[in-house]
């Protein structure tokens, strides 16, 4: 063997080769394949159901096995606990269609499937999503959709329906689907049915019971005639013309989930929900009303044992509110020339809060009121939930070329909160302190229990703002402006103030006014966090740092233990250095009433770190590290000289320390040079005109 052989040996010995890969990769997908087209007789389909009774499921068990299949998390907000389905943060489309800060509503849908999946009384009802406008509804519905055609694609999600053996015009043998995708157990006489599932049902838990409900559809009940006459009324020949076969939910191939959206009203037919004649086949069959000359495509027909959604469903012509209603209720349609038809699907409609107000008012549509149950989907209030909504679709990953600032996210979301919140009856209490209190930041006075009467006097928060779409609009015509690389809150905050103007949505200028308002409230809080950040930059000496805590706990020290200390330089016992120590602690606003207290919680705090063997270090007390970097920034600040940003004139060993500064901008809170540049310049005007708060 050459040396070329020998390595070649040696490479596949230690790992395949990309073919090898390749062929282990098609080999997988052809197995898949395999398993998705299972086809069987109907003895086949018999042993599945016993080995697996699971696969009986309605449609609502179905979907809310779907939605536990992906799995559950307590969450707790205000000491009320929360089930948070994983289901919802779209985990297999990496987040593509996730929905934020929903728990509540979410929480409430999820239970109207586990009641309707166990027979009580809600599987009779059209479940529907209310909320404004881009407030998720849409995206919760296509979510289900979605994640119905992954599960039946799994081993627990699978579903049979069936085909029968026929012959076409030249006496060659085809097989004819049931067009409504039926399960085969529908084929077995209702009197034997109960008798068969009652042998399925002893072997599992009474809590977990499978049902077969319904009967054949017009054309598998004319088929299955025309076989019983053929075969003389022997069941067991007519079964064997009988093709069983997985089926795939999909709605691309209108497979187990249909979608209804309201077209113009002279051109609305109620064919589009239970299908129509097809008249082409009328001159071979002879009659309309030959199931073999119908078409069962409408929605309704299509969804059956999965899904339907209807768009805007408050907007539907009358004439169609008969069809859905018998659908829900009765879960039967009665397409043209032919019997009412068992079906089993979900319905879900979605609308809006003017359509809901009409359907309030319009004593006709009492029926579809009684049969309804709502589900209010409203706008976030929680700013990090918001947030998250942006940076799905601005994120590094999907922004190229492009920078965006700190804060730039976080400001547009904190403007489209505020706008959803209702002004607080407390007087002392500001919008933007309401928002932080939603956040999870802890204010003065206020608890958990306050935090949650604010919520509860606030019935409809939530269900008026803006709608995420909006902020969405702008953040993307401010990253389209080419004549900058770097996109800051300024420049998305001009957007949203420019769009107000000629926002639809907004009718009363009163309305406009409001929201220009809270657009100068969020440009107060960004100076404050700006000046903050720099603040923190300016003092991020570490050396510096240790030194002055170090220097204030000896004096903390010698003053609770009624000592002196010793000066460093000249080695004399002095009296603690009171002004040092109020320095650092009036940054934290501790009143001088206070100060024993504090210093002795430090004391007492770096003693229960000694007793465990650890070290002190006044990065793990927060208040403290807070109070010496802004100790640490007011000696400093002068020496940097920031200030000289606005004239321009600064000279070399300024720049230099203004080079360090802006280096730890962009180290520790993500700026890019030219909006590390622009922040710093900016928060030098504040400076400037002596607008720097030593509480910023």
């Amino acid at each position: 063997m050459n040396q070329t052989a020998q390595k070649i040996g040696k490479q596949n010995q230690s790992q395949a080769s990309p073919l090898a890969s390749m062929v282990s990769e098609l080999q997988k997908s052809t197995r898949e394949f395999h398993e998705l087209h299972w086809e069987g007789n109907f003895d086949d389909y018999l042993r599945i159901v016993e080995e697996n009774p699971e696969t009986i499921q309605t449609a609502f068990q179905r979907i809310y096995n779907m939605i536990l299949s992906y799995g559950t998390k307590e969450v707790t907000d205000l000491r009320e606990r929360f089930t948070h389905y994983n289901f919802f943060d779209d985990p297999l489309h990496n987040g593509k269609d996730a929905v934020y800060g929903l728990e509540r509503p979410l929480m409430k849908l999820v239970h109207l499937f586990k009641s309707a999946s166990q027979g009580y009384g809600t599987q009779n009802r059209v479940l529907l999503l209310h909320g404004p406008v881009g407030s998720s509804k849409s995206t919760i519905v296509r979510l289900l959709k979605k994640g119905l055609e992954d599960y039946t694609r799994t081993p627990k999600g699978a579903l049979y329906s069936y085909a029968w053996r026929d012959t076409d015009e030249n006496g060659q043998e085809i097989w004819l689907e049931c067009p409504m995708h039926e399960d085969p157990l529908h084929l077995v006489p209702l009197e034997f049915r109960k008798k068969l599932l009652e042998d399925f049902n002893k072997k599992g838990p009474e809590t977990d019971q499978i049902h077969v409900d319904g009967e054949l559809c017009p054309f598998c009940r004319f088929m299955y005639q025309e076989k019983m006459k053929r075969y003389e009324g022997d069941w067991n020949r007519m079964i064997q013309d009988i093709k069983v076969r997985r089926l795939i939910l999909s709605e691309k191939d209108r497979v187990g989930i249909g979608t209804f959206q309201p077209k113009d009203e002279k051109n609305q037919d109620s064919t589009e929900l239970t299908g129509d004649i097809n008249y082409r086949k009328i001159a071979i069959f002879g009659s309309d009303s030959d199931p073999r000359a119908f078409n069962f495509d409408g929605e309704f027909n299509v969804a059956n044992r999965g899904l339907v959604e209807f768009i805007e469903v408050l907007k539907l012509d009358v004439a169609f509110l008969y069809d859905l209603l018998g659908a829900s209720q009765e879960h039967k349609i009665k397409p043209k020339k032919f019997p009412q038809t068992d079906i089993d699907e979900v319905i879900v409609g979605h609308t809006n809060e003017p359509e809901y107000r009409k359907l309030q008012n319009n004593e006709f549509m009492e029926a579809l009121r009684d049969r309804t149950v709502k589900i209010d989907i409203p706008y976030i209030t929680r700013l990090s939930d918001e947030i998250k909504i942006y940076e799905k679709d601005f994120n590094p990953d999907k922004i190229r070329g492009k920078h965006i600032a700190p804060h730039t996210i976080e400001m547009a979301a904190m403007w489209a909160v505020l706008t959803r919140l209702e002004e607080p009856k407390r007087a002392q209490l500001t919008l933007m302190q309401k928002l932080k209190l939603y956040n999870g930041k802890t204010l003065h006075g206020f608890t958990e229990d306050s935090i949650k009467e604010l919520k509860e006097e606030a019935v409809r928060e939530g269900m008026n703002g803006i709608s995420p779409r909006y902020v969405q609009d702008k953040i993307s015509n401010a990253l389209v402006n080419e004549t900058e690389d770097c996109v800051n809150p300024f420049m998305v905050l001009n957007e949203l103030e420019e769009g107000l103007q000629h926002h639809s949505l907004i009718t009363l200028e009163e309305q406009r006014k409001h929201y220009r308002e809270l657009l100068s409230v969020v440009k107060e809080e960004y100076d404050d966090i700006v000046k903050n950040e720099v603040q923190r930059a300016i003092a991020a000496d570490e050396e510096a740092l240790s030194r002055l805590c170090a220097n204030y706990i000896d004096n903390v020290k010698a003053y609770t233990q009624k000592e002196k200390v010793r000066n460093r330089y000249t080695g004399e016992a002095e009296e603690p250095d009171e002004r040092l120590m109020r320095s650092i602690e009036e940054k934290i606003d501790i009143p001088e009433s206070r100060k024993d207290d504090f210093r002795r919680e430090i004391m007492n705090y770096i003693g229960a770190l000694s007793l465990d063997g650890k070290t002190f270090d006044y990065r793990t007390n927060e208040r403290l590290q807070k109070a010496l970097e802004y100790k640490l920034f007011e000696d400093q600040k002068d020496s940097i000289k920031l200030t000289s940003l606005v004239s321009n004139v600064i000279d070399e060993e300024t720049q230099k320390k203004i080079d360090v500064v802006k280096s730890r901008m962009i180290k520790y809170y993500g700026y890019c040079d030219k909006c590390a540049t622009d922040v710093l310049q900016y928060v030098a005007s504040i400076f400037a005109r002596g607008d720097l708060k030593g509480d910023a």
